[in-house]
């Protein structure tokens, strides 16, 4: 699943950056017989409805062509919302000092769950404080990082 999700970012990436955009993340949901693809994008000013219809409609173009994905999906284009999700070390550096949440792979120091403020990011790791500890994350064991709101 990994790598099929590698390679749809991939894939859809040229095209959502030809309308202006950045592609966050991808996310294949649902069932073997009706899965979801969902694309999350952003821009320099947000995202509008509008934007998603044209992007998602550049995106059904490729998919048609490439034909990634077996049989039949549905196809969502989305901004990521409040609680970007992380994916790059790129966004890490970007959100450096937000608090974050980070669900590991497997546990580290005992936990797979870390809530707390981006620290520090390094070429193969970030550093996450949770209550004054600091823990070292290796970015190949984040199974899922997102920002937490601020409210």
């Amino acid at each position: 699943m990994q790598s099929l999700r590698v390679e749809l970012r991939r894939l859809l990436t040229p095209g959502v950056e030809a309308l202006g955009f950045e592609l966050v993340d991808v996310e294949l949901a649902g069932g073997r017989h009706s899965p979801t693809l969902r694309v999350y994008i952003d821009g320099p000013q947000g995202v509008t409805v509008d934007d998603c219809a044209n992007v998602s409609r550049q995106l059904s173009a490729i998919l048609e062509v490439e034909d990634p994905l077996p049989g039949h999906y549905t196809l969502e284009v989305s901004s990521p919302g409040l609680d970007r999700p992380l994916v790059t070390p790129a966004d890490y550096r970007r959100f450096a000092g937000e608090t974050v949440k980070v669900r590991m792979y497997q546990p580290t120091e005992g936990r797979k769950n870390f809530t707390g403020r981006l620290v520090e990011v390094a070429d193969d790791h970030v550093v996450v404080e949770v209550d004054k500890e600091r823990f070292d994350l290796a970015f190949a064991g984040i199974e899922r990082a997102k920002l937490v709101p601020k409210f």
